[in-house]
């Protein structure tokens, strides 16, 4: 009895000391550093908490087993070194049938934890909205994107389109103020049609924590809510060519009064109805020497 309370004792302060260290952290730290978080304002999307969720208890999860891994390794080597005087093998243990057990049932267990919580979040992160408050196609090319802004008619006569070029080349990377832009309205429903017109890209806004591929020939969707006004980096995901790294666009979350404005200023400018010109390759000036 008195070791156990000499212990409680000792855990005690190890409480406090870790209760005062996460109440330290920052919203970033918190959601292990992952973009797309701020300490003064919610999380860039609606499902942005959930995927940081399942990556940082991943993690601690896997952090857990490798403590207890390494530390009965240690414990292996210090307990059954060879002492002095002694020489030959030492004894040799057949099997410790609670050890085997335990390797067995603990990884069975993580298996199944992580794919039940894995399929639980993909279920919900694949859920597409019926009625979205606002339906957007989104086309990869080589090597920009072009973003359709679908209207309310079935054939999209009242639609608003921008088409990109690809990003241009400096000396410090590339210049992110005239690649495609893609608008938002914040706390409003979106679903993403997202389409291919040449070869494999992935459509990644970086802060959203998510990605998905588009494909010839088979469309993929994406809905989410945006819930935090700024503005977001953009890329593709997958090696599409020799231009890849230039394939880089913006995201503008916004208010319902910007957004409709900037729907507007597309109108005036006469970028209506569905995009017609899906040929590959259509870069007008691509701004990267040797492209042009």
């Amino acid at each position: 009895m008195p070791s156990k309370r000499r212990l409680r004792w000792a855990a005690l302060p190890l409480g406090i000391a870790s209760v005062a260290l996460l109440s330290g952290c920052t919203t970033s730290q918190l959601h292990g550093f992952l973009p797309g978080f701020v300490d003064d304002g919610p999380a860039a999307t609606n499902h942005t908490d959930m995927v940081a969720g399942l990556w940082v208890n991943s993690w601690i999860v896997l952090l857990a087993v490798g403590v207890v891994t390494w530390g009965l390794m240690l414990w292996s080597v210090i307990a059954y070194r060879r002492r002095r005087g002694q020489s030959g093998l030492p004894v040799q243990l057949r099997y410790n049938m609670p050890i085997e057990i335990f390797y067995t049932i603990v990884p069975l267990i993580l298996v199944v934890g992580f794919f039940a919580f894995t399929a639980r979040d993909q279920n919900t992160l694949e859920t597409q909205y019926d009625d979205p408050d606002v339906s957007i196609t989104a086309y990869g090319k080589q090597w920009a994107w072009d973003f359709q802004y679908n209207g309310e008619k079935e054939d999209n006569s009242d639609a608003v389109y921008s088409m990109g070029v690809q990003a241009k080349a400096t000396s410090d990377g590339y210049d992110l103020d005239d690649v495609p832009t893609l608008y938002l309205p914040v706390n409003k429903t979106v679903k993403i049609d997202l389409r291919s017109r040449d070869v494999i890209h992935s459509f990644w806004i970086i802060d959203f924590l998510y990605k998905k591929d588009m494909y010839i020939g088979r469309d993929n969707e994406w809905s989410f809510t945006p819930t935090r006004e700024g503005t977001y980096e953009g890329k593709c995901a997958e090696l599409c060519g020799e231009y890849h790294s230039a394939m880089l666009f913006n995201v503008k979350v916004v208010s319902e009064a910007e957004y409709t404005d900037y729907l507007d200023s597309l109108r005036r400018a006469g970028d209506v109805g569905d995009i017609s010109d899906l040929s590959r390759l259509q870069n007008l000036t691509t701004g990267v020497e040797g492209n042009e």
